[in-house]
């Protein structure tokens, strides 16, 4: 069993009928720079964290199912004072889609390190605990969450997904986008002439390229 833990909650992960980590739907392979559209339902765990403003909801993050009740995601996504929903099992944003599933937020848990002024000091998470289970599905599944301490070997393909920014201050696509990064090492990554004393050891870095997690 494996957990994460912010600001005393953990939230522990448990076999479940559908497994976690194994997609129904099988990802497209290769690598495309700047990434490319992922196939639908391919990353059942992808969400879309949305608030609302005056009676309209807008996507503002993503986000990962890691339990039926449970969504890891940024520190720098949450803002006092907003209001946020879940939207599992979404490819197109444009358009209601038979598959998506809603849920209200019953708690949210930011880590009480996370400082936005500081974004390099890391603890750059939050858990988002929903007020009813999901459904589990071909469209709506748990990921997998890595057992403490462990260190991605460098060149190891990962993959983000998401619904940020096409280009950065570009437009957001309606439709769920995937790119491949491979992991790169730690002492790569902290080397003078990559990010320096920003990356932190808690920190995983991917990439080279020109794609990116956070636009």
């Amino acid at each position: 069993m494996d957990c994460v833990c912010v600001c005393g909650v953990c939230v522990c992960v448990c076999p479940l009928a559908y497994g976690c980590g194994t997609p129904e739907i099988q990802p497209l392979p290769g690598r495309v720079v700047n990434g490319e559209e992922a196939r639908p339902h391919s990353w059942p765990w992808q969400i879309s964290l949305q608030y609302k403003h005056g009676s309209r909801w807008y996507h503002t993050c993503g986000g990962t199912l890691i339990a039926p009740r449970w969504v890891l995601t940024a520190g720098h996504c949450i803002f006092s004072g907003d209001i946020y929903r879940i939207v599992l099992g979404k490819h197109d944003l444009s358009i209601q889609e038979d598959t998506e599933q809603i849920r209200d937020i019953l708690r949210i848990v930011v880590h009480p390190k996370w400082n936005i002024e500081c974004v390099a000091c890391g603890n750059d998470i939050a858990l988002l605990k929903l007020d009813k289970a999901a459904v589990l599905s071909a469209s709506v599944q748990t990921a997998c969450v890595p057992p403490a301490g462990e260190i991605l070997p460098h060149d190891m393909p990962c993959y983000v997904s998401g619904w940020g920014d096409l280009y950065t201050h570009g437009p957001i696509p309606d439709k769920l986008q995937q790119a491949m990064l491979p992991v790169v090492d730690y002492s790569i990554c902290s080397h003078s002439d990559w990010w320096g004393k920003i990356v932190k050891p808690t920190m995983v870095c991917g990439g080279g390229d020109i794609c990116s997690s956070c636009n």
